[in-house]
């Protein structure tokens, strides 16, 4: 896998600090981390918990008073550290971590830039700001197992809409001419598609979980040269 340089660029005032081992974690399955900053009012009470696991996973935090009441002074100068990252030319990829809009025009102008961008937030995060990123990752999906498991109920055969029209529209579009589409293909059309896509909003631990619950609509083969494929399964050839 190609070893990327992220940037790692968090609104503090807009992510738990409970969270960012996960977000790390998470967040370095895409490559090399190089930069780790926090941007926030670390004086103010609403930030007092933050030392400890800025200390712990070595993020730099980057301080910004309020000037004005009710007011995000703090994103000011996350936009312009990112900026400066950017003509640094030094890097492959940036993650940003909010839950906020108003960093949408920033995503915009990185990906305009050609470079990669991975946005990391609350399910509830406006869809604005995921559409704007390559990759939306929620971070109600980077719990252990264990309480992901007791938050969502097991997909079944009713598996939701969502999920089995997307892979249908997917299948019609990157189908070879005996029907068969590569799954890799799919999932990349898909995560253009819908940023935010991710098999574990369905439950799911990995894509091609989804046909398990589907053996008798799909037919999955894998081949070394284009991995796992999978078609439709039509009466036709049910009666063969």
């Amino acid at each position: 896998m190609e070893n990327k340089r992220i940037a790692v660029l968090i609104d503090s005032e807009n992510t738990q600090h409970c969270k960012l081992n996960l977000v790390i974690n998470e967040l370095s399955s895409y490559g090399q981390i190089v930069v780790k900053r926090a941007f926030g009012d670390f004086s103010s009470d609403q930030l007092k918990n933050w030392k400890k696991p800025l200390n712990e996973l070595a993020i730099q935090p980057r301080q910004q008073f309020s000037y004005t009441t009710g007011k995000n002074s703090t994103d000011a100068l996350m936009i312009i550290d990112a900026m400066d990252l950017l003509y640094s030319d030094r890097f492959d990829a940036f993650a940003l971590v909010s839950s906020d809009s108003d960093f949408t025009s920033l995503a915009t102008r990185l990906r305009e830039a050609e470079i990669q961008v991975i946005g990391v937030g609350k399910s509830t995060t406006p869809i604005s700001f995921k559409n704007a990123c390559d990759d939306f990752v929620s971070i109600e999906n980077l719990e252990p197992d264990t309480v992901l498991k007791s938050q969502k109920k097991p997909i079944n055969n009713e598996v939701d809409k969502e999920l089995w029209q997307l892979m249908h529209h997917a299948w019609q579009n990157y189908r070879d001419e005996s029907g068969w589409a590569k799954l890799g293909e799919v999932g990349s059309y898909i995560k253009r598609l819908k940023p935010d896509f991710d098999p574990r909003n369905y439950s799911l631990g990995k894509l091609s979980d989804f046909f398990d619950y589907f053996p008798n609509r799909y037919e999955t083969r894998s081949r070394k040269s284009a991995g796992l494929e999978f078609k439709l399964i039509t009466k036709a050839s049910l009666s063969r």
